[in-house]
């Protein structure tokens, strides 16, 4: 079931105009709220974007990308604790905002809608129109909504290309 969403999902630029209902909504959310995270700490904030005058806002935040106002909902996957890094020297809260992230595209497959990860956006502004404390960053923006259009196959590397075993 989790192969077949993962399978299921891709990068949506066009959404229908229909609204998602509260329930699948919370149900993605908790998805969120169901992912692993350094220490536990959960160290992230789900902000969900879907009042009109802020959507419309979201064009020029995400340098253009129009499709990110048009779908009816966007969640902002924020993080804080960022000085907290891992033994292995990564940002502990972006790793695991990045799972939390993940945990919504899949279970928005799930229930027939679609997503696209956005990292092209400009934190200051995103930053202001949410109202973040200053603790706080946005990791990614996650339009969600019923594509408009359909999945279009894409070619995956070989194998070998990217799997070994042992050692590179």
């Amino acid at each position: 079931m989790v192969l077949e969403a993962i399978k299921n999902r891709y990068s949506v630029r066009a959404f229908e105009g229909r609204k998602i209902d509260q329930e699948i909504l919370d149900d993605i959310l908790k998805a969120a709220q169901l992912a692993p995270s350094a220490r536990n700490l959960q160290s992230w904030k789900f902000v969900v974007i879907s009042d009109d005058t802020q959507r419309a806002k979201l064009t020029e935040i995400t340098k253009g990308q129009k499709f990110v106002a048009d779908a009816p909902v966007t969640i902002a996957v924020c993080a804080n604790n960022m000085d907290y890094r891992m033994t292995c020297g990564h940002q502990a809260s972006v790793i695991d905002a990045a799972i939390a992230a993940e945990h919504i595209v899949l279970q928005a497959v799930e229930h027939g809608l679609g997503s696209c990860w956005i990292g092209a956006f400009h934190q200051e502004m995103i930053c202001e129109l949410l109202e973040l404390p200053e603790d706080y960053s946005v990791v990614a923006l996650l339009p969600l909504g019923y594509p408009a259009i359909p999945r279009r196959n894409r070619i995956l590397k070989e194998d070998e290309e990217v799997i070994s075993y042992n050692k590179f």
